[in-house]
C-alpha cells in the first residue's frame, strides 16, 4: 500500500525531534514518532549510521537494515567533535521538543552539551531522551551494550532454546526493539507531563533494564517459587497445551489458555475422552502431564491439514495458527487488510502497528540518503547559502555523497 503524507499528518504533528541515534533502538524509537507525524531530523556523524553498511541486501548503497527503521526523517550530518557543529546543534534545539541520543555516557558532557551540564538550563522545556546499554549509573553504568550481549546477560537466552539444549539467541533483536518502544513511551509520558508543568526532563531507557523487563513469566515464576527456569523449546512453562505441533501439512502453534478452550479443542479433534481424563482436567494437571497429553494429540494432528484445522479452531475461539514463512506472512489477507506492508516507489516496509482512528500515522517520506537534507535543514534554521557552503567546506556539516554498496 502507498501512503501520502497529506492523508496522515499524524497525532504528533508539530512536535520536533532532533535524533542523534544510530543502529537500532534509537532509530526504531524515532521512526515510531515520525510515523505519527513528528518532525524528525536525524543527524549522523561524518561516517554515517553504521547500519547503512549492514548488508546485504543493499539498495542504492544503503542496507535494508538501515532502510527498515529510518523512514519519515530528514537526514543530515554534523561532526560534533568540532565546536561549530555543537553551536549549530544549539540553534536546532531552539525550537525542538525532544533530543534523542545514544552516545556513550560522558560523551555529550565531554563536548559541553550534557543535560544537567548545559541543556536543562538553556532549554528548560526540552525533553532529552537517552538510549543506553546499561543506564547511566550502577556497577555497569556507562558501558556499551549490544542486543545479543544483553539477551545473554539479562537471562533471555537462558530460557530460549530446545529442552536440554544450549541457550539460544532470539532470532530478532528483541532487546533493541523493546528499548526503542520504551524510549518512545517515555518520551510520550514526558510530553504529557510537560503539558502540565511546562518543564522538560531527562528520559532514559537502557537495553539491560528492558531485557530484564521482558522476562515475564519466567521472572515472576522465579520470584514466587525460586526455581531456576530451564529451556522448553516452543512450550509455555505455565500453560498446556501451548506449543508448536506438526501436522500433515504445516506446523501449527496451539495456545489453549483455559478449560473451555481445551474442551472445544478436544471436540474439534474428536478426542472427547481427554476432556474428562483426570490427568488433563485443569491447566495445572495438563502442565504436570504435558508430555503424556502431547503424545496423545500428535497422532491425530498428523492426519490433519494445519491450515484448515487452525482456521476452524480460531473461528471457534481457540487460539491457533499456522507457522508461516515471511513470504506467506506478507501475502496473508490479514497483513494486507491491516496495511502492515507499506510502499512508495522502490521503498517497502512494515506498516505502523499503532492504529489511531482520527489521526492515523503512516509513511510520509522514504528513508533518505546520507546528508540528503543537510542544506534544507540548515536553511530553515536561518543559515545563508554561503554559510552552508562554508560549513560543508570546513567539514562541520556534510551533504549527500555516493556510497558504494
Amino acid at each position: 500500500m502507498s501512503v501520502s503524507p497529506e492523508a496522515h499528518p499524524g497525532a504528533l504533528a508539530g512536535i520536533r525531534i532532533i535524533d542523534l541515534t544510530r543502529v537500532l533502538g534509537g532509530p526504531y524509537c524515532t521512526q515510531i514518532l515520525g510515523d505519527h507525524g513528528a518532525d524528525v531530523i536525524k543527524i549522523e556523524p561524518p561516517t554515517g549510521d553504521e547500519t547503512r553498511t549492514w548488508g546485504p541486501p543493499f539498495r542504492d548503497g544503503d542496507a535494508s537494515y538501515f532502510i527498515g527503521v529510518n523512514r519519515n526523517k530528514q537526514a543530515m550530518a554534523l561532526d560534533f567533535t568540532k565546536p561549530e557543529a555543537r553551536e549549530l546543534l544549539f540553534r536546532l534545539l531552539d525550537d525542538a521538543d525532544v533530543l534523542v541520543e545514544n552516545f556513550k555516557a560522558g560523551t555529550l558532557e565531554r563536548w559541553g552539551i550534557g543535560y544537567e551540564q548545559t541543556l536543562r538550563a538553556r532549554f528548560p522545556k526540552l525533553i532529552h531522551a537517552r538510549v543506553s546499554g546499561f543506564g547511566s549509573d550502577g556497577p555497569l553504568g556507562g558501558r556499551v551494550g549490544y542486543d545479543a550481549v544483553i539477551q545473554g546477560m539479562a537471562g533471555l537466552m537462558s530460557v530460549n532454546g530446545e529442552r536440554g539444549g544450549p541457550p539460544l539467541r532470539l532470532g530478532i533483536p528483541i532487546v533493541d526493539l523493546a528499548t526503542g518502544l520504551n524510549t518512545a513511551l517515555g518520551i510520550m509520558m514526558a510530553l504529557i507531563e510537560r503539558g502540565k508543568s511546562g518543564q522538560g526532563q531527562f528520559v532514559e531507557a537502557s537495553l539491560f533494564d528492558s531485557g530484564v523487563a521482558l522476562l515475564h513469566p519466567h521472572l515472576a515464576n522465579y520470584l514466587l517459587n525460586h526455581k531456576t527456569p530451564g529451556r522448553t523449546g516452543s512450550a509455555h512453562p505455565n500453560i498446556a497445551p501451548y506449543d508448536c505441533f506438526p501436522t500433515k501439512t504445516v506446523p501449527i502453534f496451539l495456545a489453549v489458555g483455559n478449560d473451555r478452550q481445551y474442551a472445544i479443542f478436544c471436540k474439534r479433534l474428536g478426542v472427547e475422552p481427554l476432556i474428562a481424563d483426570p490427568r488433563f482436567a485443569t491447566n495445572r494437571d495438563r502442565v504436570a502431564n504435558r508430555d503424556a497429553l502431547a503424545a496423545l494429540l500428535q497422532p491425530v494432528l498428523d492426519t490433519l491439514d494445519g491450515h484448515a484445522i487452525a482456521e476452524r479452531l480460531l473461528a471457534e475461539g481457540v487460539p491457533c495458527g499456522p507457522v508461516l514463512d515471511l513470504p506467506d506472512v506478507i501475502a496473508h489477507p490479514q497483513t494486507i487488510h491491516r496495511e502492515m506492508i507499506v510502499s512508495e516507489g522502490e521503498y517497502s516496509g512494515f506498516g505502523t502497528p499503532i492504529k489511531l482512528s482520527r489521526t492515523p500515522g503512516g509513511l510520509r517520506s522514504v528513508p533518505q540518503k546520507f546528508g540528503q537534507a543537510t542544506r534544507a535543514v540548515l536553511a530553515k534554521a536561518g543559515y545563508s547559502e554561503a554559510e552552508i557552503d562554508g560549513l560543508i567546506a570546513d567539514g562541520i556539516a556534510f551533504g549527500p555523497r555516493d556510497e558504494a554498496p
